[in-house]
């Protein structure tokens, strides 16, 4: 037998469980597990700015393919703490990553030593484990234990916490026969899948729900297939987005109080029977349940049985991985087909077009300051399908997801459930690191963008270029926003007058110099006309100078963005004018239908 550290041990199995890059911050407490991390080779670590960016830009690398996990590294007192946004994010998204932070030396673990702090109870209830291991030995089951927990089942994180004793003690470990355990991935039955055909064939007005659960899966050929097979117009959730192109004849738009379609919301109230698959009826896609549910009738699909019936009862629930159910419901669906047992819904499909035709919002407005709504027309004309989306939360996320376009999956990397400030840049060199040949855009409001803008200089350290779409009010626009039901405007204005930037007026923080401070590009716009130019410039600049480029376009500074203050998805208020006129929205799936 092999006779090696634990730490050792440990990043052999990392490299067996199909792990090649990893994000943190070294310290005194982990060390040694970086030693072994150089030893070993194989592994191309990123050094972060700040541990809770490592663990975003894990999210960003598991996000990006099929398969990956992504690993953030740090010790257990501050840097532990620190990841605790990153595990929650990943636990509410379904999102694999491994926190391996280092700890105090086990004999002094609870006598308040230095940086020692119980971080597997703090971090317990937003992993799927969370653990110190207080034997060597056991520390090759464990991390054979924690790959095995983040990829059954309903994936998600997993935090592994080594005393810097045990991470130097020597056990015997055989790399060369490691082998990882098998992954449970519960799977719906034939019969199963034939009740909910019928129940779908026996409704007039049917809709797939497709969500985060069925990219996941590596599913999304099989959705549609589904989808063609029986005629089924399908309303991808904001984390299933790209599961079904944006321009395929069966995308009925998405529904919701914000990230939301008018024609989505139209189509779904006009519905009679919804298959959900992979997806949790999240409150901000639903809204008010009575209003959600009233006169349709449910099939639920999820991974996690203990998710079915936790927002409402559906009609019937399946508990099945997404994958092994859309298979199922492909090969029913082509015997049906076959036999010529299918109704006919190519009318309800084309009144979803034909709503996907005419409500449609203005996004071509001349005004300077720049209106939002002309910043993401730029965007569709500038980035292609092939481009990777990335963004978390605010009015920019809420308007991007309303007016963007997006073809693929793992092409809108969205933290959904957790929503955390600061989480787009990091996330956005994940996904860059993980995806070198991508086309990735970044897209943060001025607050979001100034979270962890340090982490800008890992792009510049490491040479990972992507092009981050900046759009400054100088406000905390969505809390703004949401201020009006309270009628105030209270700690939510961002702007002042920069002694050393007077030409900026009240915008504040002078962005273009802190990105160049950092090693980065950045191009500052105010004119609408000069976005277009701003974006192939920004392109070209990535490609040459292989950094982070940053597009700042400095935005009016109170834009009410269309969104329910009712919680009704039937009641969401239209604060701009609605396009009219075809080029009122020239970048929209379809052309206006006037």
């Amino acid at each position: 037998m092999a006779r090696m550290t634990a730490a050792r041990a440990a990043v052999e199995i990392l490299k067996r469980e199909g792990v090649t890059g990893a994000f943190g911050v070294p310290g005194a407490a982990i060390n040694p597990f970086y030693a072994a991390l150089r030893a070993a080779g194989g592994i191309q670590h990123t050094l972060a700015r700040h541990v809770e960016g490592a663990s975003h830009m894990a999210e960003g690398y598991t996000r990006t393919h099929p398969g990956n996990i992504g690993v953030c590294i740090g010790t257990s007192g501050p840097a532990g703490t620190d990841m605790i946004t990153g595990l929650y994010s990943a636990i509410g998204d379904s999102i694999p990553i491994l926190c391996i932070t280092g700890q105090a030396p086990t004999a002094v673990i609870h006598k308040e030593d230095f940086q020692a702090v119980d971080i597997a109870s703090i971090a317990r209830p937003v992993t799927k484990m969370a653990v110190t291991v207080l034997e060597a030995a056991q520390v090759p089951g464990v991390f054979q234990q924690a790959f095995h927990l983040m990829r059954s089942g309903r994936p998600g994180p997993v935090l592994i916490d080594l005393p810097v004793d045990v991470q130097q003690t020597e056990i015997e470990f055989d790399p060369d026969t490691y082998e990882p355990l098998p992954v449970h991935r519960p799977a719906a039955t034939r019969a199963q899948i034939e009740k909910a055909i019928r129940m779908l064939n026996a409704s007039e007005r049917p809709l797939i729900v497709a969500g985060g659960g069925v990219i996941t899966a590596d599913a999304t050929e099989l959705l549609v297939e589904f989808a063609e097979l029986t005629g089924t117009p399908v309303i991808p959730t904001l984390m299933g987005w790209g599961a079904i192109p944006d321009d395929h004849e069966l995308n009925a738009g998405m529904v919701g109080l914000q990230t939301s379609h008018r024609y989505g919301n139209a189509t779904f109230l006009a519905s009679d029977f919804v298959l959900g698959i992979g997806n949790r009826w999240a409150n901000r896609h639903t809204g008010r349940i009575d209003v959600y549910t009233a006169g349709r009738t449910f099939v639920h699909v999820d991974v996690e049985p203990t998710q079915i019936g936790r927002i409402f009862a559906p009609d019937y629930g399946i508990a099945s991985d997404a994958k092994a159910a859309l298979a199922l419901f492909v090969e029913v669906a082509r015997e049906l087909k076959a036999a010529g047992t299918l109704p006919d819904r190519s009318a309800w499909a084309a009144a979803a077009q034909d709503r996907k035709a005419t409500l449609q919002r203005r996004t071509h407005f001349d005004d300077v300051p720049i209106k939002p709504q002309r910043v993401y027309e730029e965007m569709n004309k500038a980035f292609g399908p092939q481009t990777r989306y990335v963004t978390t939360i605010g009015l920019s996320q809420i308007a991007g997801a309303q007016l963007l376009h997006v073809y693929r999956p793992r092409h809108w990397i969205n933290c959904g459930q957790a929503g955390p400030l600061g989480w787009t840049i990091p996330a956005a060199l994940g996904v860059a690191k993980a995806d070198p040949q991508a086309q990735v855009v970044a897209l943060s409001g001025d607050y979001d963008f100034q979270f962890m803008i340090e982490e800008l200089a890992v792009g510049a350290q490491h040479r990972i270029p992507y092009v981050h779409v900046l759009v400054n009010n100088a406000y905390l626009g969505l809390i703004r926003q949401a201020q009006r039901a309270f009628d105030i405007d209270f700690q939510v204005n961002l702007e002042f007058e920069n002694v050393n930037s007077p030409e900026l007026g009240v915008y504040g923080v002078d962005h273009v110099k802190v990105v160049e401070g950092l090693g980065c590009k950045a191009i500052r716009v105010t004119d609408p006309a000069e976005l277009g130019t701003a974006f192939e410039q920004a392109k070209k600049l990535a490609a040459e100078f292989r950094v982070p480029v940053v597009v700042e376009a400095i935005l009016e500074r109170v834009t009410n963005i269309s969104m329910s203050g009712t919680n009704d998805i039937g009641n969401v208020v239209e604060f701009e004018e609605l396009a009219t006129e075809p080029g009122h929205a020239p970048t929209s799936i379809r052309t206006l239908k006037v």
